[in-house]
């Protein structure tokens, strides 16, 4: 248990900031999720909307640190190529 009144607070602070961090991994996998239910209906124009929407949010998680680049760019790229394969 923390003893000193800073570790006391990098406590809160890091209770505070894994419930916002979880709440952003939990709106990329929705995301994730639209693209992957319009691939499996077939509607490659949903699924082109749905990937244009999960660009942007795979970037913000890049940016505030809770999604490594390198496995951001791997989900962006496997689902651009499902999408195009989808034509």
């Amino acid at each position: 248990m923390a003893n000193t009144p800073q570790a006391k607070k990098r406590i809160r602070r890091n209770d505070r900031r894994a419930e916002v961090n979880g709440a952003r991994v939990s709106r990329i996998r929705t995301f994730v999720k639209q693209v992957e239910l319009a691939l499996a209906s077939g509607d490659k124009d949903k699924a082109k909307d749905a990937i244009a929407k999960v660009q942007p949010e795979l970037a913000r998680g890049v940016a505030k640190g809770v999604v490594h680049k390198n496995t951001a760019a791997r989900k962006f790229s496997r689902l651009v190529k499902r999408v195009a394969a989808l034509g």
